[in-house]
């Protein structure tokens, strides 16, 4: 038991590592889209994204199957946090739980509030924290920001992922194939018998989730999800036989062996085939459209009011303790990091407005604009935070 205690500190500071450095390569993608999309590069852009590679094309690739790999490394992370990590025990679990309730609350209240009809199908938009990015803008900040506060950040983040995929599954699947659900629903059955009688090895694992992949695509449910619901059956847990867990975890290796293709592959193409705007070919009117503002306001104001106020809420009530050595001031620069929705939103966005290229456009101009925006008010904030709370020289 103590030989966990001693590792899982370092994992954690491996794991948000590794997630400020992708979150900085997801920065330059991002930016380099948007140059790529407004340039004369622009049409051969659109061109390649909707050529096909076979059944589909590689916008669909990306969004559809390379996606998935991104859903099962959030579907390990989530789980691995809740046996054996920061959200382990409920004590862990209230501060960031209550506070990524706001954080989605709130913004998708905002967006309701100037949107009505159709549109309002975008409310989840800007209810997600982008981790990599936010730890991303952390990471610029060095010391400045208490360990206490990037764990609160991680683990709000990854409870944020649980809400935004149980929110995918409810309320952005539209037509369903009963067959194709039967189908997965037994290969799921055979996932967790093989979790059941402890089998180690990663391949079965896999290649029944490729099938799992390919019958969630057919069902109509989302197929990302598919990745989702694979790391649910991964063993965490050691045979008896075994000491060391995180050397021989299945769960482990797997989390292991995607941070990298993931964080520095995956996602940055995803960032790159979907964050693209050609705002110079948009009417003006886009800029101030109802879905525009809508994901602005929700992830500039509606993301740190929840984030903050339902945290703020939660001290003074005495469900939950404050990070340890942060200051209000500094709550409040990491609930500002909160707006940045970059990926998931972008994800969200594609699915609350299938085949609506002006409805997306106007959504990812919010996206942009609101995450931009928070990040850099979050970045001040921390700066004149960490003056603040410095102790007087002699």
């Amino acid at each position: 038991m103590a030989l966990v205690r001693l590792r899982s500190p370092s994992a954690l500071r491996r794991f948000l590592n590794s997630q400020s450095s992708a979150g900085l390569v997801l920065m330059g993608t991002a930016a380099l889209a948007l140059v790529v999309a407004n340039s004369p590069l622009a049409h051969t852009y659109e061109a390649v994204l909707h050529g096909h590679l076979g059944p589909l094309s590689v916008a669909h690739w990306i969004n559809d199957a390379l996606m998935a790999v991104f859903f099962l490394l959030v579907g390990l992370e989530i789980k691995r946090e809740m046996r054996d990590g920061q959200l382990s025990s409920w004590s862990r679990r209230i501060l960031p739980g209550i506070a990524a309730l706001g954080g989605m609350a709130v913004p998708a209240l905002l967006f309701y509030a100037v949107n009505t009809g159709p549109t309002a199908r975008g409310w989840a938009i800007p209810a997600a924290t982008d981790i990599a990015f936010a730890l991303g803008v952390i990471s610029l900040l060095g010391r400045r920001v208490p360990a206490s506060l990037r764990i609160f950040l991680a683990a709000l983040a990854i409870i944020d992922d649980l809400g935004a995929v149980i929110i995918i599954a409810l309320f952005y699947t539209t037509q369903i194939s009963l067959p194709d659900l039967v189908g997965a629903a037994v290969v799921v059955a055979a996932l967790m018998a093989m979790n059941r009688l402890q089998v180690r090895r990663l391949s079965p694992y896999l290649l029944l989730g490729l099938v799992l992949w390919v019958l969630v695509f057919r069902s109509g449910i989302h197929a990302t999800l598919a990745g989702v619901v694979l790391a649910l059956t991964i063993p965490m847990d050691m045979t008896p036989s075994r000491s060391d867990r995180d050397a021989t975890s299945p769960l482990h290796r797997l989390e292991h062996a995607l941070h990298v293709p993931v964080g520095f592959l995956v996602v940055p193409l995803f960032a790159f085939a979907n964050a693209g705007v050609p705002v110079l070919q948009l009417p003006a009117s886009a800029l101030a459209a109802p879905v525009t503002l809508g994901v602005a306001l929700g992830l500039l104001l509606g993301k740190p009011v929840g984030v903050f106020g339902f945290s703020v809420l939660a001290v003074r009530l005495g469900l939950a303790d404050a990070p340890a050595h942060a200051s209000r001031m500094q709550m409040l620069g990491v609930a500002l990091l909160c707006g940045i929705g970059f990926t998931m939103s972008l994800f969200i966005a594609l699915l609350a407005f299938p085949g609506d290229a002006m409805l997306q456009s106007e959504a990812k101009i919010g996206i942009l604009a609101g995450s931009l925006a928070a990040g850099l008010l979050g970045y001040g904030v921390l700066r004149v935070a960490h003056r603040e709370v410095q102790p007087p020289r002699a």
